[in-house]
């Protein structure tokens, strides 16, 4: 697995929010409403085809730090991203007082 650092700024296609780089890592999902795209296959790289919108379904602690759990709305894939210093706090409170469930 590799890591390919990808910061860009985009519009989330969830709620429209003009999301902007995070300029020390990738930005991988908006701030605003915590969701991100299915793009990648190893972190950064682009590579994924399913393009669909990988939506929090929950928050899990790793080595790594506080960690986004997604599930994608086109293929159902489970994904995580570390948080980021500007993300919304009351959606990721609100993301952990839910039970996560991979079904």
């Amino acid at each position: 697995m590799f890591f390919v650092k990808n910061d860009n700024s985009f519009i989330c296609e969830n709620c429209g929010s003009s999301v902007l780089k995070l300029n020390y890592t990738s930005r991988d999902h908006c701030p605003v409403c915590l969701h991100s795209k299915h793009v990648d296959i190893y972190p950064g790289d682009r590579l994924e085809d399913c393009h669909g919108l990988l939506i929090p379904i929950g928050i899990q602690k790793s080595k790594k730090g506080i960690q986004i759990v997604y599930r994608c709305s086109k293929c159902s894939a489970i994904r995580k991203n570390i948080t980021a210093k500007d993300d919304n706090t009351n959606m990721i409170i609100e993301l952990s007082s839910k039970p996560l469930t991979f079904n």
